[in-house]
């Protein structure tokens, strides 16, 4: 059921579930377990949606942190039963953006908040979590272009262009409904962003 909020379907979450150990996923399904193991119970750490592109992927979406819904569904997704992911799902099939070449991840992993609401990560935040970024840029063996969404994603982009030099860094507004929904055109504006990925996708096909 690749559609917006699918998600919200408990049949939908165990079937994604099930297929975390996919050859494409296994990999990745380990570097979450291995996070969950360090931080210990109270850390939620969301899995990655095994409808994108695992192991095989070119392009990142480096988003902030995990809200409610991903703790909820257990996964990073488009299909998160929210607005943002809404959003995101939308404007990337509009942009053209196959999924399957794509990956989705959050600068800080884990779940920063309390109960439903979520609190802004700080720079703090993000640096704890430099480790295991630096973990996951070396298992994304075919990763060419790492997307910051939103400001707080921007505090990674030293540990990437140290770790991954031959990696490409672009950036795009978040696309959450106080973004989209902010001024007439917001909208559009994340949509060429994304249009401009594709564009650097289809450069490489070409290659």
């Amino acid at each position: 059921m690749d559609a917006p909020k699918s998600l919200a379907n408990e049949l939908e979450r165990s079937a994604r579930s099930a297929m975390l150990s996919k050859s494409h996923m296994a990999a990745l399904a380990g570097f979450v377990k291995l996070i969950r193991d360090a931080k210990g119970p109270f850390y939620k750490v969301p899995d990655f949606d095994p409808l994108d592109g695992g192991e095989s992927a070119q392009v990142m979406f480096l988003l902030e942190a995990p809200g409610p819904k991903a703790v909820a569904s257990g996964f990073i997704s488009r299909n998160n039963p929210d607005e943002t992911a809404k959003n995101f799902y939308l404007l990337n099939q509009e942009a053209g953006i196959d999924r399957r070449r794509t990956i989705i991840w959050n600068a800080v992993p884990w779940y920063i908040g309390s109960g439903t609401k979520i609190r802004p990560a700080k720079r703090d935040d993000v640096h704890e979590a430099d480790a295991w970024l630096k973990e996951l840029l070396k298992t994304l063996h075919l990763l060419r272009i790492v997307v910051l969404v939103g400001k707080k994603a921007l505090y990674t982009r030293n540990v990437i262009q140290d770790v991954r030099p031959d990696i490409e860094l672009m950036v795009m507004p978040h696309p959450s409904p106080m973004f989209i929904n902010r001024y007439p055109g917001n909208r559009d504006r994340v949509l060429k962003h994304l249009q401009s990925v594709a564009d650097r996708l289809a450069y490489f096909d070409d290659q």
